[in-house]
């Protein structure tokens, strides 16, 4: 794993890569980018998987100007210049799936295949009820039973880490928050956009994810021209974390239909 520092006009942006062969760009959810784990390997056995940590996540720098997942899309639609991908294929989990979709919204002929794991960014149903529960009004055991399928796997001892881990766990949770909070976890114009996502598209949930309901995802999916859905087992909100080989498996098989 080669972790380096690009900067993109005034954006210090934390990059990951492994492996070689088609690039595959791998956009985080929430928690931020961990490359130590498993799938992380399984997929760099047969692509170029380039990760970066988004802006306030990680290492990366967070201007003042960047308050929403759109500035973000845009931001990577750059990176993609700079690292001369004119087409790629993206894998997007959670709010990262979020950020593929709209930078797949503003360049499909981008995009040449879209995975998107339990994906927010939609309001799919009606205004009095919440599509995605309130993470901001629960415990973190509260937190762990909706992510994971077995809780215990996203358990963390906090007496293990280190100040800077600790610190990067705290600004990861503050960026969550200033990117999702208002309106919360969606972008009310995105949905009129997806008609745009022409190119092949999975929609990936784990079967115990108790935030992106399986009705949330099915009806975001039926937005999107060219989508399937897949579900993984016995996994939550992060099938990659909780069952790596079934979701690189999967991944590599939807990316070489067709090929």
């Amino acid at each position: 794993m080669k972790k380096t520092t690009l900067r993109l006009g005034d954006v210090d942006i934390e990059l990951h890569e492994d492996g070689t062969g088609t690039p595959l760009l791998f956009l985080h959810s929430g928690g931020g980018f961990e490359p130590e784990q498993p799938y992380v390997g399984l997929l760099a056995r047969r692509h170029r998987v380039i990760a970066p940590s988004h802006p306030g996540f990680g290492h990366s720098s967070l201007p003042d100007w960047i308050d929403s997942i759109d500035d973000i899309a845009h931001l990577y639609l750059e990176l993609m210049d700079r690292l001369d991908l004119a087409r790629v294929r993206i894998v997007g989990c959670s709010i990262g799936g979020w950020i593929a979709a709209e930078m797949a919204t503003k360049s499909p002929e981008r995009i040449e295949k879209l995975i998107l794991v339990g994906p927010v960014g939609v309001k799919t149903g009606s205004r009095e009820k919440l599509d995605i529960p309130d993470i901001f009004a629960m415990s973190e055991e509260q937190m762990l039973r909706l992510r994971f399928h077995d809780p215990a796997k996203g358990r963390i001892d906090l007496k293990t880490l280190s100040e800077e881990q600790m610190r990067v766990i705290a600004r990861n949770n503050e960026t969550l928050a200033l990117l999702v909070w208002e309106p919360y976890m969606h972008n009310p114009k995105l949905k009129h956009r997806l008609h745009r996502l022409t190119m092949p598209t999975l929609f990936l949930r784990g079967a115990s994810d108790g935030l992106c309901s399986a009705d949330y995802m099915q009806r975001y999916a039926t937005l999107v021209p060219n989508a399937r859905s897949e579900t993984i087992a016995a996994a939550g909100h992060l099938p990659h974390v909780e069952q790596p080989e079934e979701f690189a498996a999967k991944v590599s098989s939807f990316l070489d239909a067709g090929v």
